[in-house]
């Protein structure tokens, strides 16, 4: 199957993009290329292959969370840029103004 610049205008017409005539000479070029490469795949035996998300196996390799109290909160507290009592100060995030 091939792709014209008449086909790479309608798609980007469709996805409401604009775009230049070079970039339509682009583009159907890469998409051609795209193309030729799944013909080439096509051609590949996969009756027997499983089908994966990745080429590798991969494993999950972080630790467990495991809950556990923080054994000096009082030198955290003064750690912090601004302590307020034993609380942290934190810059406001909300806005409390009602617009109407």
């Amino acid at each position: 199957m091939k792709i014209d610049r008449q086909e790479v205008k309608k798609v980007a017409n469709l996805a409401r993009l604009s775009i230049t005539e070079e970039e339509e000479e682009q583009f159907t070029t890469q998409l051609n290329d795209i193309l030729e490469y799944f013909d080439q795949l096509s051609e590949l035996d996969t009756e027997n292959v499983k089908p994966t998300t990745r080429a590798i196996e991969t494993s999950n390799i972080t630790r467990p969370d495991k809950l556990a109290p923080f054994s000096d909160k009082e030198a955290l507290v003064k750690a912090a840029p601004e302590p307020q009592g034993e609380f942290f100060r934190v810059p406001k995030i909300l806005s409390t103004d009602e617009e109407g």
